[in-house]
């Protein structure tokens, strides 16, 4: 499988949170070739801001696994990781984080310039199906903003 079948999949929770009238992204875990956890952004739904996509992700996988480490996973996201959600995966020792589209206000590279807050071993990858990424946040906002 390739880096766009899975971020298709991240997409698909993306638009389960837009669908909620969240902010909608969404993420996978994988795991040799098999998706381990799924998750959208749920901060509305739980009235709590640290409910995102990645973090439901990530805490969905560690139960599945019995693990607090990843590190032969890849996790899919649609936007950038925040400094938050950075921070999980750095601790988590995630193997692999790809990315759809850039996060120019909210992304880890606007609160940690010229670092990666990333595990050193973690590969970084962005820009997958980032036009399609980028669409479903700018429709979700137009749509906010009627």
């Amino acid at each position: 499988m390739t880096h766009e079948h899975y971020m298709k999949l991240a997409l698909r929770e993306a638009q389960q949170a837009f669908e909620a009238d969240e902010v909608p992204i969404g993420a996978v875990v994988v795991m040799n070739g098999q998706v381990i956890a799924r998750g959208h952004n749920m901060t509305e739904k739980l009235c709590d801001p640290t409910a995102h996509a990645e973090m439901i992700a990530l805490t969905s996988a560690f139960n599945a696994l019995g693990s607090k480490y990843l590190p032969e996973a890849t996790l899919y996201v649609t936007i950038e990781p925040c400094g938050m959600c950075a921070g999980a995966l750095y601790w988590g020792q995630v193997g692999c984080v790809v990315f759809g589209a850039s996060d120019d206000k909210s992304g880890y590279r606007r609160s940690q310039p010229g670092r990666s807050p990333f595990h050193p071993r973690t590969e970084l990858i962005g820009g997958i199906l980032a036009d399609e990424c980028a669409q479903l946040m700018k429709d979700f906002f137009v749509n906010k903003r009627k």
